[in-house]
Order: structure tokens, then sequence, then C-alpha cells
């Protein structure tokens, strides 16, 4: 190990940094939503946005491209007149709730430590 590195922190310090990677994949405003929407279930595009309060279409259409090609997001489109397509999580998706659940305890126990201060 370099002078400086402390077990897990190297890989965090440098440009292609894995924790880095993978935050770019669910950045933006609306990622978040969609995926914890989307959950283990599956949603068609207008019931999608009718879930997430205040997104726009071009927002919502843009955030499940970007899901889409990164593999977090699968999209079927059923060939029908009107056109249907369905929005669900990949396995990876999938593997990412967990670690949302998390995070939003983490987020609890923080905001109600500071509360207690």
């Amino acid at each position: 190990m370099a002078k400086g590195d402390s077990g897990n922190d190297k890989h965090c310090s440098n440009p292609g940094c894995t924790v880095t990677y993978a935050l770019k994949l669910i950045d933006g405003k609306w990622k978040l939503p969609i995926i914890c929407t989307l959950g283990e279930q599956t949603v068609r595009y207008n019931e999608l946005k009718r879930q997430i309060k205040g997104i726009t279409s071009m927002m919502l259409t843009s955030s499940l491209k970007e899901l889409e090609e990164c593999g977090i997001v699968h999209r079927k489109a059923y060939n029908e007149v009107p056109p249907k397509v369905e929005y669900s999580l990949t396995k990876e998706g999938m593997s990412l709730t967990p670690i949302l659940f998390n995070l939003g305890l983490w987020g609890q126990d923080l905001k109600c430590n500071e509360r207690s201060e």
C-alpha cells in the first residue's frame, strides 16, 4: 500500500473510482425516484409519470433511456395500437434496491440524531 492509502479509501481517491462510476449511473434528480417507483413492479409509462410528481415527459423519457442503456431498467414494447410499453428493473436494477433501502435508513438515522442534539 502506498503512503497515505488506507484500505478501501485507495480506490476512491483515483479518477477511476468505482463508487464515483456507480453514482454517475444513478445521478440526477429523477433516476432514483424512477428506480424506487419501479421497485419490484412492472409499470407502464403513463403510470410511472403519474407516480413521480413533478417529472416532465421529456425528463422521464431521457432518464428511462439512460437507465436502460446502463442496464438498470428493462423496457418492453408491445406491438399494439395504441402502443403499450412497460418498464421494470433488471437483475442489476433489483440489486440496487437493498442498497437504496439501507441508504434511506442511514439518512433517517442521521436525521433523527440531528433532532436529538
